[in-house]
């Protein structure tokens, strides 16, 4: 039986650029495709959020560009917590299938490696 469960991800970029964050959200989707062999038929929705100081893009155009044209997706801004980590993306990716919630593996590259750490 399939069930809707959720993927997090998170990947920080260098530059507020158009390019670049559609490249590294690109390369975290299909990381997180690939780390939990996902079929884009069974993807539920996407929410995408950035910190504050990226807005040269939205990171569901990346998305689209993956030809996930009949997903729904979003995208709002993380809450601005004093000291929380800057330049990232996050994405939840919420997707139907047999898995349990132990068995999908969450994505953080680059300097959100650190996000996937739990606390104590």
């Amino acid at each position: 039986m399939n069930i809707c469960r959720g993927i997090r991800g998170a990947i920080t970029v260098e530059n507020n650029s158009r390019e670049e964050i559609l490249d590294s959200t690109q390369e975290l989707l299909l990381k997180i495709i690939e780390e939990n062999q996902i079929k884009k038929e069974t993807l539920a929705a996407v929410w995408f959020t950035t910190t504050v100081d990226l807005n040269a893009e939205f990171p569901a155009v990346a998305a689209r560009e993956l030809g996930w044209d009949d997903v729904a997706l979003l995208c709002g801004h993380e809450m601005d917590v004093p000291g929380s980590l800057d330049m990232c993306i996050r994405v939840l990716i919420l997707v139907n299938t047999e898995k349990s919630n132990d068995e999908l593996k969450h994505v953080y590259l680059k300097k959100a490696e650190h996000l996937k750490e739990k606390k104590k």
